[in-house]
């Protein structure tokens, strides 16, 4: 504990009053961007939206997709060392990076098989559900991280 205490006092992030809101703010930007260019595909698969069939627009929007999963992989780690105690320790921080974690296996890996035209077109719905639920479940974790009270916080 005494070594997040002094990285904690060391952190740039917590001398400035400005550079956490900036950071957070390109973490959500990120964010917005990921849950955004996925749910578009997968709203897709459902059968609502834009014309174009999955694979292409999974295609197409790929490089955003990509963009914006790098800025919450970047942002995030930053954001969490000007308090890890804080976010270690919560409970919703956990169920966040759990849900992550599955998001991102869960799209790199049965989701793209299913746009790659690898798996049978009739799990396009449950897939859809599955990463639209992971997606959004992050989000509401993340927003959570705020109203849940850590130990000695």
């Amino acid at each position: 504990m005494l070594v997040c205490v002094l990285i904690a006092i060391q952190n740039p992030l917590n001398e400035s009053e400005l550079v956490f809101p900036i950071l957070e703010c390109f973490h959500i930007v990120g964010f917005a961007v990921t849950v955004g260019t996925i749910a578009l595909v997968d709203f897709r698969l459902l059968g609502f939206g834009l014309r174009q069939n999955g694979a292409e627009l999974s295609k197409i929007l790929a490089p955003w997709t990509l963009f914006g999963l790098a800025s919450l992989l970047l942002s995030g780690p930053m954001l969490f060392s000007s308090d890890p105690d804080m976010y270690y320790l919560n409970s919703a921080f956990q169920i966040k990076m759990v849900l992550l974690a599955l998001a991102i296996g869960f799209h790199y890996t049965i989701r793209r098989k299913l746009l790659r035209g690898e798996l049978s077109p009739g799990l396009n719905k449950p897939v859809a559900c599955i990463s639209l639920a992971l997606w959004t479940g992050i989000v509401f974790a993340a927003i959570f991280i705020a109203f849940i009270v850590t130990p000695g916080h």
